[in-house]
C-alpha cells in the first residue's frame, strides 16, 4: 500500500510540474497575437476592392470604438507601460501578461524625492517617497534623511532592493503596501 502512495504521490508531482510548462506556452501564444479585435482591423488590409476595404475598416474600428468605450479593449502606449512599472516598482506581482510580455520595458531603479522618514518601531527607517511609494530600510547603517533630499532605489541581487538617499551609501529596504 505504501507503493502505491508513493506512485500516486510522484504522479501528482510531476503532473504539478509539467502543467505550468504549457501554461506559459499558452501564456506567451496569448502575449504575442493581437486581440481579435484588433486583429479584424489589420485583416482589412487584405480585401483587393478599394470600396470593399473602406466598408471592412469602417465596420471593424466601429467594433473596436465600442469594445474600447466598454472597457473591453484598453489601448496603452509605451510610456504608460514604463510609467505603470515604475508605479509598481519593488511589489511582487504573480507573472501575468498585462503589458503583453514587452521585457525592453523593463525598470530597475526609480528616483525621487523624501515626502517624509520616521523611525519604525525595530528602530529602522520607513521612507515615503513623492510617488506614494512607502519603502523600509531592512538592514544596514542608520541613516538619517529629511524630507526634500533624493533617493534612489535600485533593484539589488537576489529580488532585494537597495537606497541612496541622497548619494550616501546604500541600505537595503523593502516596499511596503500602501
Amino acid at each position: 500500500m505504501a507503493k502505491t502512495a508513493r506512485v500516486a504521490f510522484y504522479s501528482l508531482v510531476f503532473a504539478s510540474l509539467s502543467a505550468p510548462v504549457g501554461a506559459k506556452d499558452k501564456d506567451k501564444d496569448l502575449a504575442t497575437a493581437p486581440p481579435a479585435i484588433f486583429q479584424g482591423v489589420l485583416d482589412c488590409r487584405s480585401v483587393a476592392d478599394a470600396a470593399a476595404r473602406l466598408a471592412c475598416f469602417d465596420k471593424s474600428v466601429a467594433v473596436m470604438a465600442d469594445a474600447t468605450a466598454k472597457k473591453d479593449l484598453v489601448v496603452i502606449d509605451r510610456a504608460t507601460i514604463r510609467e505603470t512599472k515604475r508605479g509598481l516598482f519593488g511589489i511582487s506581482l504573480p507573472s501575468i501578461k498585462i503589458f503583453g510580455g514587452n521585457d525592453d520595458v523593463e525598470v530597475n531603479q526609480i528616483e525621487s524625492t523624501l515626502t517624509s522618514a520616521r523611525s519604525s518601531s525595530d528602530g529602522l527607517t520607513v521612507f515615503l517617497l513623492a510617488d506614494g511609494s512607502r519603502w523600509k530600510q531592512t538592514e544596514g547603517r542608520y541613516t538619517y534623511p529629511k524630507p526634500g533630499q533624493k533617493i534612489v532605489v535600485k533593484r539589488g541581487a537576489l529580488g532585494g532592493f537597495l537606497a541612496n538617499v541622497n548619494d550616501q551609501p546604500a541600505v537595503r529596504v523593502m516596499r511596503l503596501a500602501d
